[in-house]
């Protein structure tokens, strides 16, 4: 039986632990093989530092461990993804943080709008201290954190006019993703959030279901978005990183030695991961330019302004305002 998104649709979450058998773990000749998932086409950069982490984790064991990927949405959205990797109907997957802001709410602090000053500011957070702890909250629920990867900075487009200040966000219909404080954020700026996935956004684009979205340069590009909404506002209001997870029990199935080399090779794709990040995001920012896409600079403080109430609502909660502390401190 193959996964598709009708069978999962059919059999549900509860009933993939079931489903495991279709993501084999070790072949008759000894191989493991982990079943990564994506919703990025397989030239994305973190789709292309898991094939890495594949070719490296068979050249070290002589091909006894690999990876098997399932880019491009073949087996369902983000959310889908974060079900499939809790109960072991596949091993790895790529998300989102925003993916995981309301189970594991830790994770919030990553996506909270103007956390972050810059690239070099999240880079300098997620590799310190402070990032493994983060890597380390997903245990409980049946995941691994192996690293984070980059993802941002996020800015607004749209389909009507340029947005230079919040003003102008007044009345659009902006795609969210399906995490409470993207919404929140995104209706403090003065837009309608509306939640959609990820793969629904260029047909709901197209046909006015909504008015814009936020995304990085990648995505924008990548997902063709680019051709309908012609307005691109450089807010920078998240710098939101994506979280590589692994099923803790596919992890646990491997012996002490092969579970710290798959830790190990997981965080030697980061920096191999950047690198190809910086040349997407240049290049895909020179295609939408290329094409007359409309970039406006924007009053960032503004934007800052209308979602203190935002960061204070979260922030009222202990280890949260502490984390913050931390983050901000951070050079």
């Amino acid at each position: 039986m193959s996964l598709t998104r009708r069978t999962l649709g059919l059999a549900g979450f509860a009933g993939l632990a079931g489903l495991s058998a279709c993501a084999p773990r070790q072949a008759a000749n000894g191989q493991t093989v982990f079943n990564a998932v994506d919703v990025h086409p397989a030239d994305y950069p973190t789709v292309t530092a898991v094939k890495w982490m594949g070719e490296e984790l068979g050249r070290l064991t002589d091909g006894r461990l690999g990876v098997r990927q399932f880019p491009a949405g073949q087996l369902g959205t983000e959310d889908d993804s974060i079900g499939l990797t809790r109960f072991q109907a596949v091993d790895i997957c790529r998300v989102a943080v925003a993916a995981l802001n309301n189970a594991f709410p830790e994770t919030r602090l990553l996506a909270l709008p103007y956390v972050f000053r810059s690239v070099g500011h999240v880079r300098a957070v997620v590799d310190g201290e402070i990032g493994t702890e983060l890597l380390n909250v997903f245990e409980h629920r049946g995941l691994v954190g192996l690293a984070y990867y980059d993802a941002a900075p996020r800015c607004f487009y749209n389909v009507r006019h340029p947005v230079i200040e919040p003003g102008h966000l007044r009345g659009l219909k902006m795609r969210a993703p399906q995490s409470d404080i993207f919404l929140d954020s995104i209706r403090a700026m003065g837009a309608n959030p509306t939640p959609l996935t990820f793969g629904a956004v260029f047909s709901s684009l197209q046909t006015h279901l909504i008015d814009g979205a936020e995304n990085n340069w990648p995505s924008y590009q990548s997902s063709r978005q680019f051709e309908v909404a012609r307005h691109w506002s450089q807010t920078e209001h998240s710098f939101s990183p994506d979280a590589l997870l692994m099923s803790k029990a596919s992890l646990e199935r491997l012996s002490k030695a092969d579970q710290d080399l798959v830790r190990d090779v997981a965080r030697r794709s980061v920096p191999l991961m950047r690198v190809e990040w910086d040349q997407r995001e240049a290049k895909a920012r020179e295609t939408v330019l290329a094409s007359g896409v409309q970039v406006s600079e924007v009053d960032k403080a503004a934007f800052a302004a209308t979602v203190r109430p935002v960061l204070d609502k979260y922030l009222a909660e202990p280890r949260l305002r502490a984390l913050h502390k931390r983050i901000a401190a951070v050079a």
